[in-house]
């Protein structure tokens, strides 16, 4: 499963274009008031994570919903090969004088 940011395009739908205009947005229409930073972030990349309360605002100030912001893609991923594992003959382990844990 795939998630894509959409933040950008919810708020060029709604004509806001900077961070300094959804900046404004948050504080005035969902009493949230984020840094500079934090919101050049939201724009800039994909967050790795988001609070709840972060998404809320988000929703209220550009007025859409969670599905506005992102795009779920449920095409199943193919799972890489399980690679072979390493089989060790422990007397010749031994016999360097190592000790291996066991498999």
């Amino acid at each position: 499963m795939r998630i894509r940011w959409r933040l950008r395009m919810a708020a060029a739908q709604r004509e806001v274009w900077t961070g300094a205009q959804l900046r404004r947005l948050l504080a005035e229409k969902a009493g949230l008031e984020l840094s500079s930073a934090s919101v050049s972030a939201l724009f800039a990349k994909e967050p790795s994570q988001l609070k709840l309360s972060t998404l809320l605002a988000l929703c209220t100030a550009l007025e859409c919903t969670p599905n506005d912001l992102f795009e779920i893609d449920t095409t199943p991923v193919e799972q890489p090969a399980t690679p072979a594992r390493l089989v060790v003959d422990e007397p010749q382990a031994a016999a360097r004088g190592r000790s291996m844990p066991p498999l």
